[in-house]
C-alpha cells in the first residue's frame, strides 16, 4: 500500500506553482469547464491572492509527485473558502479528498473560523457526495463569479 503525505504549498517552490497550476486546469478541463477569469486570477498567483490574503494551500503527494490539491480562501467572515480541490484521476478512490478536507477543516479550526464554505457544479456528482458526507449543508443560490457553479455548500465550526 502506498502512502501520501499531506503538506503546505511551498511559493518559493517553482515546481509547487507548476502542480498547483496543472492539477486544477486538468480538473476544469475534465470537468469540461472554461477557465473564468476568477480562475486564472488564483492559478497565476496563488501567493498573492490566497496566501497573502490569510489562506492555505495544501498538496497531498506521493513519493515526488504530487497528486492533489486544495485551497483554504480567506472570507471577510473569518471562515474560509473551500477552494480548488482535486486529485489527480490516477490517484482517486483512495480517500485522498476526505484527508483533504479533513486537514483544510482542521487548520480552519485552528485559526478560529467559524466555517467553511464552498461552490461547487451540480454535475460533479462525487463532489458533492463527499461534501454531503463531510457534513457541508446546501445553501440558497447566490451570486458567483464563476459560470459552473449551481451548488452553494457549509459547513459550520462552532
Amino acid at each position: 500500500m502506498s502512502t501520501h503525505g499531506i503538506r503546505p504549498f511551498d511559493p518559493s517552490a517553482a515546481a509547487d506553482s507548476a502542480a498547483w497550476r496543472s492539477l486544477n486546469e486538468a480538473w476544469l478541463a475534465e470537468g469540461g469547464f472554461a477557465i473564468e477569469a476568477k480562475d486564472r486570477k488564483v492559478l497565476e498567483d496563488p501567493q498573492g491572492q490566497i496566501l497573502a490574503q490569510g489562506g492555505r494551500i495544501f498538496f497531498i503527494q506521493r513519493g515526488d509527485d504530487v497528486v492533489g490539491c486544495c485551497a483554504l480562501m480567506a472570507m471577510d467572515d473569518g471562515g474560509f473558502e473551500v477552494a480548488k480541490m482535486t486529485i489527480a484521476p490516477a490517484a482517486r478512490g483512495h480517500g485522498l479528498s476526505r484527508r483533504l478536507l479533513e486537514v483544510c477543516e482542521d487548520a480552519a479550526r485552528e485559526a478560529g473560523a467559524p466555517r467553511l464554505y464552498l461552490e461547487t457544479s451540480s454535475t460533479l456528482g462525487p463532489a458533492l457526495a463527499l461534501y454531503d458526507s463531510f457534513g457541508f449543508v446546501r445553501l440558497p443560490p447566490r451570486e458567483t463569479p464563476y459560470v459552473r457553479a449551481d451548488v452553494f455548500m457549509e459547513k459550520a465550526l462552532v
